[in-house]
């Protein structure tokens, strides 16, 4: 796509000559066998592909200046930007668009999302999101917006749309929302990653993709123990730490260090950051910083998912109680999110209030999409004792230590809050 867009300068003849390739393969690779490099393949047919659409559609004018610009067209430099996927996110992310459509339109294009996928991302229907993606393109052809290679200067004004973005990717590889695909995505993981890691080295004194790097890593960290060998969603609580990447780990802790030591007041990416270095510290997760730290992200941005997250941090710290209250709160909000009724039915579980939990487990997995949550929270509404918590679900609290890591996160600054932001990683878990 990526490629294709770069040489066509329209994203509808990227997208269809893209489909034509794939169709193409679907046909003749079973019977001839898969070719020895497939991308190049997809690549040349797509190329192909659009090229004939090009000269059936067009004019005799029209089609001598698109030879031109086909075959004719001089290579443009690299300049600052020289990773294709990234530059068509850049692109993507053109000011002209509102952030929702830069987000939208990205994660079609560049992020290889279904419709379905997205739709769930930003909690709307199928049809709202498509129309969507369908305006945001017409938009882009109506208005002209050019297909030039961004340069490092274009950087600052789309970069909140670009961390969104790579926020989003992630997300969906690490909780994957198909219930045909695997429950974890690494190959959306690892591209996230990978385009963040460029991201920081074009700035490296940025504190936000410093900090969306720093969270990616952390958390990606814990993938390995994540998903049991039965298939069923892990816990954090329950995890083997023995399996977490601790060369990930302290290559984030080292990123969020850092951040600290700069005296710049955090943005919201490296408050996820700092939660998941606390996560990853030690034996156990500090929920008193956990909660501190979600007090001064509530501050940047008070969307129920991250008022959720809080809710379920705070369960951890003064007890299930006190957590149910403020998720009962969300309801108007979030009642057609999964990760509510999820973390709403392990509270009531806790406090013994069986019934209750298994509606709400109900709830959980009949709008969950990802199969491994499905069986461990499956599993757990099919578990008909309580835990042992005490009546009240009053847990330990523990001092908080002069070493961690939400000592120096005080004081705060406008971030962009997009409406897709999907549940921190201790809310899906827990």
């Amino acid at each position: 796509m990526a490629t294709l867009a770069k040489r066509f300068r329209n994203l509808d003849t990227a997208e269809d000559a893209a489909a034509d390739a794939f169709a193409a393969a679907a046909e003749h690779w079973p019977a001839k066998g898969i070719p020895p490099n497939p991308g190049a393949w997809l690549t040349t047919t797509a190329t192909r592909k659009a090229i004939d659409r090009i000269r059936r559609e067009s004019s005799r004018d029209a089609r001598h200046r698109e030879a031109q610009l086909v075959y004719g067209a001089e290579p443009e430099p690299l300049g600052a930007i020289d990773d294709d996927r990234l530059r068509l996110i850049l692109i993507c992310c053109h000011p002209a668009l509102s952030m929702e459509a830069r987000v939208a339109l990205t994660l079609r294009m560049v992020g290889g999302l279904s419709v379905h996928e997205i739709a769930r991302a930003f909690l709307v229907q199928d049809t709202t999101m498509g129309a969507r993606i369908t305006r945001a393109k017409a938009k882009i052809a109506a208005a002209g917006i050019p297909y030039r290679l961004p340069t490092a200067d274009d950087l600052p004004d789309r970069l909140s749309g670009v961390l969104a973005v790579l926020f989003l990717i992630f997300n969906e590889g690490y909780l994957a929302s198909g219930p045909d695909t695997a429950p974890v995505r690494e190959e959306l993981t690892s591209e996230a990653i990978r385009l963040a890691r460029l991201l920081h080295e074009l700035l490296p004194g940025d504190g936000e993709v410093a900090g969306m790097l720093a969270m990616m890593i952390l958390t990606d960290a814990r993938r390995p123990a994540r998903v049991s060998s039965s298939g069923e969603l892990v816990p954090m609580a329950e995890q083997d730490r023995g399996r977490w990447d601790e060369a990930l780990i302290s290559e984030g802790h080292a990123l969020v260090r850092e951040r600290l030591a700069s005296g710049d007041a955090p943005g919201r990416y490296q408050l996820l950051a700092a939660i998941n270095a606390v996560h990853t510290d030690g034996a156990a997760t500090d929920w008193v910083q956990v909660v501190a730290l979600y007090d001064q992200l509530v501050r940047l941005d008070g969307s129920p998912i991250v008022r959720l997250s809080r809710a379920i941090a705070v369960g951890e710290r003064d007890g299930a109680a006190v957590g149910l209250v403020l998720i009962d709160e969300l309801e108007p909000e979030l009642s057609a999110f999964h990760a509510y009724h999820a973390a709403r039915a392990d509270l009531l579980r806790r406090l013994g209030r069986v019934a209750e939990a298994r509606e709400a487990y109900d709830a959980a997995i009949g709008l969950a999409g990802n199969m491994a949550e499905i069986a461990f929270l499956t599993r757990r509404r099919d578990e008909h004792d309580p835990i042992s918590f005490p009546k009240g679900g009053a847990s330990v609290v523990r001092p908080v230590r002069s070493d961690r890591f939400c000592d120096s996160m005080e004081g705060g600054h406008d971030s962009v809050r997009v409406e897709a932001e999907l549940v921190a990683e201790e809310g899906l878990d827990q």
